[in-house]
């Protein structure tokens, strides 16, 4: 199935900052509002953004409210996210999926954000974009994510290409296509079993990272992905850098395990993508569009289509 693309952002458009998930540092926030403005656009939001109930930013109808506003404003062109943690799949009952597909604004997060993202692709037929939060990667500027692919992602029509960053490695050999879909690896299994369960479509490419999950935890998640069938339905399988993975001491590491785990997989693999958690500038990949993964001796991901398009409206 082909999603639909989002309107692509132009210099000086606002774009909303919204906290699904945890609240967050304001002097992170406010570093990570410099950068998007350095980036070009304005950032816009409103004081409900701040709220706190226990470890969330604020209740479900709190949260809900304030993102399904920045859609439907038609001053709002983008959402960017202000952090991760816990709390975004309480969103996902109070969300219109007709209001997210019609309004066409990139949405932009991770970790958390992962049931948010694959809300857009699966129940609203929207690409959706795995990449920087303000109070996170944002505030730390060029050290804390890659502008090229973000700005590429979100403003240009043309597709990403191939991304070959210097610690990608092959684990499988190999070459596939597929649409991409993904994201962190812990919130892709939570959602099996409920409503807005990750349901990718079979040859996909599939992306997964996460952060501090020990190697056992790891082989859990993936054999619980492949009981249910669904890495039975990928062509391809790309993982993120694993940050923080490793058993003390490093005598097991996330790489291993997952080339233990993934041993047999009939297509290629990749280990190291920086997408996500990572140590270094994590890139922006947009979820939903065609890819191509080459697993061989200059491993890549190249994203073959576009994420955004024109207004057509």
């Amino acid at each position: 199935m082909t999603l639909g693309k989002p309107i692509a952002l132009r210099p000086g458009d606002r774009v909303a900052v919204v906290a699904p998930a945890s609240a967050f540092p304001v002097e992170a926030f406010l570093a990570g509002l410099g950068e998007l403005r350095a980036l070009g656009f304005e950032p816009a939001y409103d004081e409900s953004v701040f709220a706190l109930d226990a470890y969330e930013a604020g209740t479900p109808q709190v949260r809900a409210t304030a993102l399904s506003r920045a859609l439907a404003d038609p001053d709002i062109s983008g959402v960017v996210c202000a952090r991760g943690g816990y709390g975004s799949v309480k969103l996902l009952p109070l969300l219109d999926p007709d209001l997210v597909r019609s309004a066409r604004k990139p949405i932009v997060g991770y970790s958390d954000l992962t049931s948010l993202l694959t809300f857009c692709t699966h129940q609203c037929g929207l690409v959706a974009f795995h990449g920087p939060m303000l109070a996170g990667q944002l505030a730390r500027g060029g050290a804390g994510f890659d502008r090229t692919t973000f700005v590429r992602a979100l403003t240009d029509a043309r597709p990403l290409g191939e991304l070959a960053p210097p610690q990608l490695e092959s684990l499988a050999p190999g070459e596939a296509t597929g649409p991409l879909h993904g994201g962190t690896l812990t919130q892709l299994v939570a959602s099996i079993g409920t409503p807005y369960a990750f349901d990718p479509p079979h040859g996909h490419v599939l992306f997964v990272e996460d952060v501090g999950e020990r190697p056992y935890r790891l082989d859990r998640m993936l054999t619980q992905l492949r009981l249910s069938g669904l890495l039975g339905r990928a062509s391809a399988i790309v993982c993120g850098e694993m940050v923080e993975c490793d058993e003390p001491g490093g005598t097991t590491t996330a790489r291993d395990t997952l080339r233990r785990v993934l041993d047999g997989f009939p297509g290629p693999v990749l280990f190291g993508f920086p997408s996500g958690h990572t140590t270094g500038p994590a890139m922006t990949l947009p979820l939903g569009v065609q890819a191509r993964v080459v697993a061989g001796t200059r491993p890549a991901l190249v994203v073959e289509e576009g994420a955004v398009g024109p207004d057509s409206r």
